[in-house]
């Protein structure tokens, strides 16, 4: 099932079960995505997209793609590398991607499979890992690198968490739908040409693997995010560097969940 999180021609944010031969409208969910939830037999219009969920938490992972880690020059970690993003830096499909006032010229694009957390975890197994799961959405990490290389002096979180740095859609893919999650071809494109193209077996942790490791003595709770990496193709790897400009377009692709598309804009 695709679950989308809209707003309707009534100006009402609903959650709905979305099917894309009547692209229109959606059958409205009643309860919490996720947690309760059974869909009803109302019909709504929907005016516009939203982030299919508001995290909890959105953990993210840096050098998880093996080609990533080489084109970086950056060594294989031993352990999966865990940042957090802002809350705050959640935007929807459609929505712009602001390039801060606050003063990176480098924006990066990041193309990244999004778990969505369904179950508190706790200490799970790697077996035990994807009962946690609710679903799977398409997610860009966006990054202003300057911040987080330079001024920042390598911790992450502030070049990773302005405002619209977390686009998160078009919908969540329920995770009955997605029984191999690293097996998974995943793009990015900017402005119509392909700038990652990779398959998420290319994950130096696995989604279980990763789930697990997260889960030691660190309560994941429903509704949590997990940024699971970006393939090799980043701008900043590039010679010369290519980063995000005002009037871009930026979309992610991810085989059986759809495309996340954002235009670039400048603050202010």
């Amino acid at each position: 099932m695709k679950i989308i999180r809209f707003v309707s021609d009534a100006d009402e944010i609903l959650c709905g079960a979305y099917d894309p031969a009547r692209p229109g409208s959606a059958a409205v969910i009643e309860g919490t995505i996720p947690g309760a939830w059974s869909v009803t037999a109302r019909e709504a219009r929907i005016k516009r997209l939203l982030a299919p969920l508001v995290p909890v938490n959105i953990l993210a992972l840096g050098i998880n793609y093996k080609k990533h880690g080489d084109e970086t020059a950056m060594s294989y970690p031993e352990e999966p590398v865990l940042f957090i993003k802002a809350t705050s830096s959640l935007t929807g499909p459609a929505a712009p991607i602001l390039l801060p006032a606050a003063g990176p010229d480098q924006v990066d694009y990041e193309a990244e499979l999004a778990v969505v957390i369904g179950k508190p975890a706790r200490n799970v197994t790697p077996e035990e890992a994807l009962e946690r799961v609710f679903g799977y959405t398409c997610a860009n990490d966006v990054s202003a690198r300057d911040w987080q290389f330079e001024r920042q002096k390598g911790q992450w979180a502030r070049g990773k968490s302005f405002d619209t740095f977390c686009p998160l859609g078009p919908w969540i893919v329920t995770r009955d739908e997605i029984s191999a999650p690293n097996t998974l071809a995943i793009r990015c494109l900017l402005n119509g040409q392909v700038v990652q193209d990779a398959i998420t077996a290319d994950m130096i942790f696995d989604i279980p693997s990763l789930i697990s490791h997260l889960s030691r003595s660190m309560t994941l709770l429903p509704g949590t995010v997990i940024l699971t990496g970006t393939p090799d193709g980043v701008g900043f790897s590039r010679r010369p560097p290519l980063f995000l400009k005002k009037g871009d377009i930026v979309s992610v692709e991810i085989e059986k969940i759809g495309t996340l598309t954002n235009r670039i804009e400048k603050e202010f």
